[in-house]
């Protein structure tokens, strides 16, 4: 048991006690401070033993309707105190065993100015990859991905998209930037292939000419079976470097009510956490969860989907790991 091994101090507060980056243990869902999955808040990103930076980018002033996103990454980390207190279902191991995951905490810009944001984001991108660190991001509205996709493209090249939404945020708007047009840029700047990019979830209309992606909007992955959608987005992808986004808007507004710009149609909880388990094989190099805004929540739902969303690609991350040491996960 966790007391026998732990003094009373290392046993509380595990955002500050945890002995090592993979340390692992339980604590009430209840109390005690709130990081992401109970990790320990550090900004010693080069650590030997840190694979994964966890970090915050409350921004939501790319947004076109309700704003509230700039409070997700506390939403999240708050849900997720729910999910820490054992191995996560359905993965046969511990994943904080095999990787090891800091809080970095969030990224500081004064929130009256944008520009700054994406200077700021790109740059703590850039220090961690360059540190042989993946990053998993918690927006924040969907903005916030553009800066990450610069600092992923300059490191690794041009990416693959997996990239989960109500809407394909590739909206032709005339010299603006915002949460809607992000992927535009993103793909002018060469930063992402569209050709071997995959958009899941679309129900809202976009412009099909020269838009490139491969899009599997939600009546298809609806009436199709949802291996159809996973064998897609692994031929698309192939064996190329992919970045996932996920926008919590993907989910249907019955699992996901708290989000700025709600679509009714989505995917359920269930299918989304499916379809990220099958990545296990995909060179994935780093992920968003963006758009979560807690004032419309219900019960906390949305950010625990996020939570949950964040903590599987975790899991799938320490698959791999167990993978390319031989041991292939169960």
């Amino acid at each position: 048991m966790a007391g026998d091994r732990e003094s009373v101090e290392e046993q509380c507060d595990r955002a500050f006690s945890h002995a090592d980056n993979r340390a692992v243990g339980m604590e009430p869902t209840y109390s005690g401070a709130l990081s992401f999955m109970r990790r320990r808040y550090s900004k010693d990103f080069r650590a030997a033993d840190v694979d994964v930076v966890v970090s915050g980018v409350p921004f939501d002033l790319g947004t076109t309707n309700r704003p509230g996103a700039r409070f997700g990454p506390r939403g999240v980390r708050e849900a997720s105190a729910q999910l820490a207190w054992g191995r996560h279902w359905p993965w046969p191991f511990d994943a904080f065993e095999h990787v090891g995951v800091i809080d970095w905490g969030d990224v500081f810009f004064e929130s009256g100015n944008p520009q700054e944001m994406l200077g700021k984001v790109e740059a703590h991108a850039e220090a961690i990859l360059a540190a042989g660190k993946s990053l998993l991001t918690l927006g924040g509205d969907h903005f916030v991905t553009l800066p990450l996709l610069r600092a992923h493209a300059r490191h690794h090249g041009r990416l693959s998209l997996i990239h989960f939404d109500a809407h394909t945020d590739t909206y032709e708007e005339s010299g603006r930037y915002d949460h809607g047009n992000m992927f535009r840029h993103a793909a002018s700047e060469g930063l992402i292939d569209p050709e071997r990019s995959v958009q899941i979830g679309i129900r809202t209309d976009y412009a099909r000419e020269n838009h490139g992606f491969t899009v599997l909007d939600a009546d298809w992955v609806q009436n199709h079976p949802l291996q159809a959608s996973i064998d897609t987005i692994h031929e698309k992808v192939g064996d190329n470097r992919a970045y996932l986004s996920f926008d919590i808007d993907c989910l249907d507004p019955s699992c996901a009510p708290g989000t700025g710009t709600p679509v009714v149609g989505g995917l359920t909880t269930n299918q989304a956490l499916q379809i990220l388990r099958s990545f296990v094989d995909v060179r994935l190099v780093g992920m968003d969860l963006v758009e979560v805004a807690p004032v419309y929540d219900v019960g906390a739902i949305t950010a625990l989907a996020g939570a949950h969303l964040a903590m599987d690609y975790l899991c799938v991350r320490a698959a791999q790991k167990l993978a390319g040491s031989g041991v292939a996960p169960a």
